[in-house]
């Protein structure tokens, strides 16, 4: 039997959840598997589903969608009594059957439930489909007792995003708007707050005293796949900077909340968008995969950046001169996602010069991004023997040796459940992000050339000179330690 709402962490009232782009592949890859996780594990007090795309199908078939898509996605076990509470729980609308037919099922699914309860809708869909679907619900009547979750891009620039939210808040309040960012739902990611605001130990040198310089990393190895015609108006900035490297800076960089509620987090995260300054075309590497050209919906002659690495820094008492450096492509030699805090090398060296003090460069406190939570601090040490020849070491952390890894949500089931739960801690706001795409006016306008590299390299090789004196933290020096490995 599914246990009823663990840890006390759903949302109090049952939800009715519109999934427009139902049969999409991110419905069928994280949306309808997490919701069912959500859903058979009790964390929400009853949930129905109501699909709509434009494929032109029923009830039934959707229901066979979904099952395909469970037995392929869904990575716990599962019981047949689970999938057939899942399955019942599930209704389809095509779009064309147009917003009374909509309505009429969302009714329908309401009355089941006998008492109060909430509606959250899913905007699975393309950027150019979003406002289609937003009117949709406001012709439908379906806004009011109701959140909204919108998926990335929020925009491609400043015009583009203000006239969005100018139009989406013609239909819904700001304070309904979930602006979504699987990053920021990692485990990872949110075990920022807690290192940080917990410890003693590491908030007192979290500041340009002690630290250098800071690394957000996130090569992918990964091609475009059917995304080319998508991605070939977007590019890696669009794509990922805006709307995901920003955001985990923000984590990285804010400072202390009044609490850890979602408005003075969110005020911190703008204070810092607030303190950014503009993104200089001269602090940026612009490149792209030799073979992009060739890919289906791409322009012989293309100039979009699947590849980019920068330099911003954020202009107030805590940061003033320590720069952070950005990266992220497609293609690229590994696929990892690092956050990587250097920290100041002592003033004076008291080893003799062949001791190994600075061979390997500074300390650093390195947080892993993925869904596993790692972290490792490293620093110079003593070799055993005689003689002062330092090594450098490290102090690693794995969610693994916990023994607390299966009770990991996925990021789209957190923030899932956090939006069902009226939680906009880890979401983005208007403010926040019109900010972001005022600070790339510049870079958008002026973009420098795209120097082209080679897929499973690390990029161009002008982001050598972009970070020097300092070096990338990727590719890691030392692979990080296996927990199964014999004597971890």
């Amino acid at each position: 039997m599914p246990r009823v709402n663990p840890a006390g962490v759903g949302p109090r009232f049952p939800q009715l959840v519109v999934l427009f782009g139902a049969t999409g592949d991110l419905a069928r890859r994280k949306l309808l598997p997490g919701l069912f996780h959500l859903a058979s594990e009790g964390f929400i007090p009853g949930c129905r589903i109501i699909g709509v795309s434009l494929d032109d199908i029923d009830r039934d078939r959707f229901r066979e969608l979904a099952r395909a898509a469970i037995d392929e996605f869904f990575t716990r076990k599962t019981s047949s009594s689970d999938w057939q509470a899942f399955a019942e729980s599930l209704d389809y609308v095509p779009l064309s059957a147009g917003p009374a037919a909509l309505k009429a099922a969302v009714d329908a699914a309401e009355k089941s439930f006998g008492r109060e309860n909430r509606r959250l809708h899913y905007l699975s869909v393309p950027p150019n489909a979003a406002l289609a679907a937003v009117h949709l619900l406001g012709e439908a009547g379906l806004v009011e007792n109701s959140r909204i979750v919108m998926e990335k891009p929020f925009g491609t620039d400043l015009a583009s995003a203000v006239k969005l939210n100018a139009e989406l808040h013609e239909v819904f309040d700001e304070q309904q708007i979930y602006r979504i960012d699987h990053f920021l739902g990692k485990e990872p990611a949110q075990n920022i707050l807690a290192f940080r605001f917990a410890n003693g130990l590491f908030e007192p040198i979290w500041n340009r005293n002690f630290i250098d310089h800071v690394q957000i990393d996130v090569p992918e190895t990964l091609g475009l796949g059917s995304r080319s015609a998508f991605y070939e108006a977007t590019g890696a900035f669009r794509d990922m900077v805006v709307t995901h490297l920003f955001q985990i800076l923000a984590f990285m960089a804010m400072e202390p909340p009044t609490s850890l509620e979602p408005a003075p987090i969110s005020e911190e995260k703008n204070k810092v968008f607030r303190s950014m300054l503009p993104i200089a075309p001269d602090d940026v590497v612009r490149g792209q995969y030799s073979g992009y050209r060739g890919e289906p919906g791409v322009s012989a002659e293309s100039e979009t950046e699947t590849f980019i690495a920068l330099r911003c820094n954020i202009d107030n008492w805590r940061w003033a001169g320590v720069p952070f450096y950005l990266r992220t492509g497609k293609r690229m030699a590994e696929g990892q996602r690092i956050i990587s805090i250097a920290f100041r090398e002592p003033p004076k060296s008291m080893f003799p010069a062949n001791s190994g003090f600075g061979a390997q460069g500074p300390d650093h406190l390195t947080f892993d991004l993925a869904d596993a939570s790692k972290m490792s601090l490293s620093f110079y040490g003593k070799r055993p023997g005689p003689g002062l020849r330092l090594d450098k070491l490290s102090l690693q952390f794995a969610m693994h040796d916990t023994g607390m890894i299966g009770d990991v949500l996925e990021a789209y089931e957190r923030l899932i459940l956090d939006a069902m739960r009226g939680d906009r801690t880890l979401f983005t706001t208007a403010e926040g992000i019109e900010r972001l795409w005022q600070l790339s006016t510049g870079l958008l306008e002026a973009p420098p050339p795209v120097r082209l590299y080679a897929p499973g390299s690390w990029g161009p090789n002008a982001i050598h000179q972009l970070i020097a004196p300092r070096a990338w933290r990727l590719p890691f020096e030392r692979a990080w330690r296996d927990p199964n490995a014999q004597g971890y």
